[in-house]
């Protein structure tokens, strides 16, 4: 995984300031929307959460699912035990090495929410082939990175590129990637999701 390391990204690494800095920037709005608009789960369903830092999704998740985070960071797994016990799982582990018990149903929904863009090309396929293995027929993969478009501010483009992640990539690029996995999907572009001028690229992936 690349990502930037030094300054300000090395604080991130701790899980309260990754916490202040988010909702700072007005992150819990940006969740709220996500889940509403483009994840739209429903009680009963299996969620996946790629990438799940604190845990922060899943209290704007509806009650009932049956979820399950994974993150390759120790410090952000124990912020979300701690942050929601007895709710979901949380597991310091690769998705890839993610195999549910025998008779589980598959997931409904696989997420990665500012995943993609820590990923070289290769491990952004890889992560896709895997989600879309964890997929029942007609369940989806939802994806949100910061992206580059000819219409954006410079200032929506400064703070992109200053992200921890070193891929960051056009919508096109985003799309073609998730096209090697998935049958059907979906690209939309926001730039009203957070307090600060930024750029978005959603993924909406369906598994036919």
């Amino acid at each position: 995984m690349a990502q930037k390391t030094d300054g300000l990204h090395a604080i991130l690494s701790n899980p309260a300031v990754y916490d202040f800095v988010q909702a700072l920037f007005g992150a819990g709005k940006s969740r709220r929307r996500l889940v509403l608009d483009h994840i739209r789960a429903e009680p009963g369903d299996v969620i996946l959460d790629i990438g799940c830092g604190t845990g922060e999704l899943l209290e704007f998740l509806p009650r009932g699912i049956d979820y399950h985070g994974f993150d390759l960071s120790p410090r952000y797994i124990d912020a979300a035990r701690a942050r929601h016990p007895g709710q979901g799982t949380f597991e310091c582990m690769d998705i890839a090495d993610y195999h549910p018990a025998d008779g589980a149903p598959a997931a409904d929904i696989v997420l990665a929410i500012g995943v993609l863009h820590h990923l070289d090309d290769d491990l952004a396929a890889k992560l896709l082939r895997t989600a879309r293995d964890q997929l029942r027929p007609g369940g989806r993969f939802v994806s949100l990175d910061g992206t580059l478009v000819d219409d954006q501010s410079a200032i929506a483009r400064a703070l992109v590129l200053r992200d921890r992640g070193q891929n960051i990539r056009a919508p096109g690029a985003y799309t073609s990637l998730a096209h090697e996995a998935f049958e059907r999907v979906d690209t939309h572009i926001r730039s009203d999701l957070l307090r600060i001028p930024y750029t978005h690229c959603i993924l909406e992936c369906t598994r036919l």
